[in-house]
């Protein structure tokens, strides 16, 4: 697999001097884009000395990357480029205490580190990253911006902008000694695209599918991007990287296999109700703390009276749900079962058993608590989606407990079917 790589910046129609800096290294596989501020000098000393420690810093730290174990390298490739983005805050905030004059330097950074199949995000304030996947665009960074957590709040677009201007940072490098690094790890595949920008450049792009037909041809996308962004008033400096996952032919084994468990991870997690406020990025995130377990015919996945904490997914193959020697569910791909035991340590309250070949992705407690510790929205969204299944569970149980029927609780699993394996409700379910 290779990255194709095209970048263009230019200064704008407004502008005297252009504060954006870019970086572009195959080699390394690494792609940055900063936007300064402080004025004219601070601005552009800030994106510049940004951009060149990243680059030194990550070039210091990625040969030890060689021996992790697999199972690590994404973890470990995300600690490189947060590494790298402080190292950036602390030469950034020196400018400012050097000279006077300059106090208050800061800028904005998204970068990206590619490594084989991985790549990393390490990223602060309004410069962005879009990922072009399925004819469809998603936003991967977050906007570190007062009016952008406004919206994060629940507050509309319209309603923020009567109080917040649209380019107040909220988190930026070098004006304070410490700053808070977003990262994100996650998959890229053959015929994935990416683009890093400035604000000069999204901000003429509200809407952002509107941007997918301008990354159809990506060695001519940062052209028409920056022509686009001055046609439309070129406010701002301009700045655009645009990318291109294209495989080496013929494709390795292992690549299409890696390829085929990505694709069907995501449209597990996608197709899950749980999950069904989170965004494409929240996904990602989700996707990255999964484990994968490769399951053959007639294992018992859980057993009755046993506790763990763990939901189970089924990416591809069935399960069957059973008490007794009675089946009370058979879930195919898509669904998924134990949700409760990450809440509770009740003891599980049925068994689970493979009726096929069966990959599953367990998401665990321990791996899903430090994910809402870093992104308390995901957090709120996936609470907020349990608790309002758990309401309809217990309506639907008090209605058919009420009946007195001696049924009631084998029909309720069959209705609700992996999410009944774990129930505060009745000891029978």
């Amino acid at each position: 697999m290779r990255v194709i790589a095209k970048a263009r910046t230019d200064v704008g129609k407004r502008r005297q001097a252009n504060q954006d800096a870019f970086l572009v290294d195959e080699a390394m596989g690494l792609y940055v884009v900063c936007d300064g501020m402080g004025g004219h000098a601070a601005g552009e000393e800030a994106s510049q000395v940004g951009v060149e420690t990243i680059q030194s810093r990550v070039r210091e730290r990625l040969p030890s990357m060689k021996g992790v174990e697999p199972e690590r390298r994404a973890a470990a490739l995300t600690e490189i480029l947060k590494d790298a983005v402080e190292r950036a805050n602390v030469k950034v905030h020196a400018i400012g205490l050097d000279a006077p004059e300059k106090r208050g330097a800061g800028t904005t950074c998204t970068a990206l580190l590619i490594q084989g199949g991985l790549a990393a995000l390490g990223h602060v304030g309004d410069t962005r990253l879009y990922l072009f996947r399925n004819s469809e665009v998603h936003q991967i960074s977050n906007d570190h911006t007062f009016l952008a957590e406004a919206m994060r709040r629940g507050v509309s677009r319209d309603e923020a902008l009567k109080h917040i201007p649209t380019n107040m940072l909220s988190r930026a490098v070098g004006p304070h000694p410490h700053v808070d690094v977003d990262t994100l790890s996650f998959d890229i595949l053959p015929g994935d695209k990416l683009m890093l920008c400035t604000d000069g450049l999204h901000g003429y792009f509200v809407e952002s599918p509107e941007l997918v037909p301008y990354m159809s041809d990506v060695a001519r996308a940062p052209d028409l991007l920056v022509d686009a962004a001055n046609e439309q008033g070129g406010e701002d400096n301009i700045s655009v990287i645009a990318l291109e996952v294209s495989p080496e032919a013929p494709a390795a084994a292992e690549d299409t296999a890696r390829l085929s468990k990505v694709t069907e991870a995501l449209h597990a997690l996608s197709g899950i109700e749980l999950l069904r406020e989170l965004s494409y990025s929240e996904l990602l995130e989700v996707a990255g703390v999964l484990r994968s377990e490769e399951v053959p015919s007639g294992k018992v996945v859980l057993r009755e009276g046993e506790t763990s904490a763990a939901v189970y997914i089924v990416a591809h193959g069935r399960v069957s749900v059973e008490r007794g020697g009675k089946r009370l569910a058979a879930l195919t791909s898509g669904s998924h079962f134990g949700e409760m035991a990450l809440l509770t340590n009740r003891p599980r309250s049925a068994t689970v058993v493979t009726l096929e070949p069966t990959r599953l992705l367990v998401l665990t407690r321990e791996a899903l608590y430090p994910l809402f510790q870093q992104n308390p929205v995901l957090a709120v969204k996936f609470l907020w989606n349990l608790g309002v299944r758990q309401s309809l569970r217990l309506d639907e149980t008090t209605e058919w407990l009420s009946t007195g029927r001696d049924n009631a609780p084998d029909t309720l699993v069959e209705r609700w079917g992996e999410e009944m394996v774990v129930s505060p409700f009745s000891r029978r379910v």
